[in-house]
């Protein structure tokens, strides 16, 4: 089993940045891959990055240039640098661990709004 603990969301102005934080309960080396995801009321869960095992990097278009998913294999953990949120990134963000199946953790709320 594992666990996947998201931190970092909250709220912010347009404009602003953020960087959240998922810490894996197994080294993150065991993952395939490992997304950052997410969900806004009344839409489907959708990729916004993607690190694989060997390090190649994918981006959703409307995050190319804003945002920066990066790893710290020592610590387990996955981040993802948000710069310039625009009030259409505010949803849940979910971390992703891709193995035989897909792992996810709870989430974290990102609200971007003056």
């Amino acid at each position: 089993q594992v666990q996947l603990v998201e931190s970092g969301g909250g709220l912010v102005q347009p404009g602003g940045s953020l960087r959240l934080s998922c810490t894996a309960s197994l080294s993150i080396f065991n993952c395939d891959a490992m997304g950052w995801y997410r969900q806004a009321p009344g839409k489907q869960r959708e990729l916004v990055a993607r690190i694989t095992n060997g390090g190649s990097i994918h981006y959703a278009d409307f995050v190319k240039g804003r945002f920066t998913i990066s790893r710290d294999n020592a610590k387990n953990t996955v981040y993802l640098q948000m710069n310039s949120l625009k009030p259409e990134d505010t949803a849940v963000y979910y971390c992703n661990c891709r193995l035989t199946q897909n792992y996810w953790g709870q989430g974290t709320q990102v609200t971007v709004s003056s």
